[in-house]
């Protein structure tokens, strides 16, 4: 490892240190009404009653929905950070560049390692080979592993501490829906001890010519109330799930602190072993080689002394055998005089059927000439008979 890279692990450490050490508070499970809660929680909660306009349905049904503003800004900061990295979740990546590692292990590297039946079958190369085709440079593939491990490092540390703010502000966004809720609650308990049966008593009261408009605005009243007890049940139902969304952010935090645990202890003990194991590999690899090409040199001195020793003794005996040779073997010349004689003869044979073939061709020709004259003059004959006229035919007889 480089100097740059140990001194940019050895700072890290402290930031991995920092990071661990954050202890997350616990929510709240219990929610305090108005009469049991302090001075600072009840303003609160007068504040939050003091939103509600019971004849703007839009009051009630945005209740309780300024809480998640700020929610929302630093979950979509998170998410966009998120789509605007180049790398791939830290997990994966960390669990290929220890595969990377594994693949020059000093076991793969044994020069005494005996290759498998099946590396034999595919006729893959010794590991020492391997290695040395696919990194020429052992200490350039380390730094840049190092720094690999390093940017995955500054990367989930960020994660960890977004995910500190994001704890923080659910926590607060968990708070506020306590406290809207309670609000909710107390203007319920107003509405149905106070000011609907107020409203009640107005319709009672009104003159006959007013009644109706006094009655309408009571059904709006209740219908506002019902609507702001459906708003407090949805809030009720956002804080449960508020506070399942709490222990999913730790667990997701511890995940990615294990993780920056795991690259730091690497970076701090993994990559400098294997970098020394791996020299120590490569040097007794070395070492192996060098005793392999001397003998191999011993090898071949002795195989060329013998295959010399053997190639003189073939050699001479092929010279020897040639000089006691003529200049044509008695058998050759045999075989040649034979195979003439039978050429002679089958010349001799075959001039004779040729002979016979001409004299026959000769006998057969007479005949078809005397064949063409005789059928000549026949046809001569009955054309200048009595009765016959050119160009008819010939009658049967």
């Amino acid at each position: 490892m480089s100097e740059n890279a140990q001194q940019k692990a050895t700072e890290a450490l402290a930031e991995v240190e920092k990071a661990t050490a954050v202890i997350l508070p616990e929510p709240a499970t219990d929610i305090v009404p108005l009469a049991q809660a302090d001075a600072q929680a009840a303003e609160g909660i007068r504040t939050r009653m003091g939103e509600l306009d019971m004849t703007d349905t839009g009051s009630i049904i945005n209740f309780g929905s300024a809480a998640q503003a700020e929610l929302q800004e630093i979950s979509q900061a998170m998410l966009a950070d998120v789509k605007n990295k180049d790398v791939g979740p830290a997990g994966d990546s960390l669990r290929n560049i220890v595969s990377t590692i594994r693949g020059f292990s000093v076991a793969e590297l044994d020069p005494n390692r005996k290759q498998s039946w099946w590396d034999k079958l595919l006729g893959r190369a010794t590991p020492m080979a391997k290695f040395v085709a696919k990194y020429e440079d052992v200490q350039t593939q380390i730094d840049n592993i190092t720094e690999d491990l390093l940017e995955h490092e500054h990367t989930l540390l960020k994660d960890v501490k977004s995910l500190d703010l994001l704890y923080e502000k659910t926590l607060n966004f968990y708070d506020e829906l306590a406290l809207y809720i309670v609000a909710g609650e107390e203007k319920l308990k107003e509405l149905d001890g106070t000011t609907i049966p107020a409203k009640e008593k107005d319709v009672e009261a009104a003159a006959e010519n007013d009644q109706v408009m006094v009655a309408q605005e009571l059904r709006d009243l209740r219908a506002a109330r019902d609507d702001l007890e459906r708003r407090v049940h949805d809030l009720k139902l956002t804080r449960q799930v508020t506070m399942q969304s709490l222990p999913s952010i730790r667990l997701v935090q511890e995940n990615d602190k294990s993780l920056i645990t795991k690259i730091n202890s690497t970076l701090v003990n993994t990559v400098p072993l294997w970098e020394t194991q791996l020299a120590q590999s490569v040097t007794i690899q070395r070492s192996s080689e060098a005793a392999k090409a001397v003998k191999d040199a011993n090898d071949l001195t002795n195989e060329l002394l013998t295959s010399n020793a053997k190639n003189l003794r073939q050699a001479n005996q092929t010279i020897r055998q040639e000089m006691e040779r003529g200049v044509f073997d008695i058998e050759a010349v045999k075989t040649a005089n034979a195979e003439l004689i039978a050429t002679i003869n089958e010349s001799l044979a075959i001039a004779d059927e040729g002979k016979a073939k001409r004299a026959a061709a000769e006998v057969e020709l007479t005949n078809m000439e005397h064949e063409l004259r005789d059928t000549l003059a026949s046809a001569s004959a009955r054309k200048d008979g009595p009765g016959s006229n050119a160009g008819e035919s010939v009658p049967s007889s």
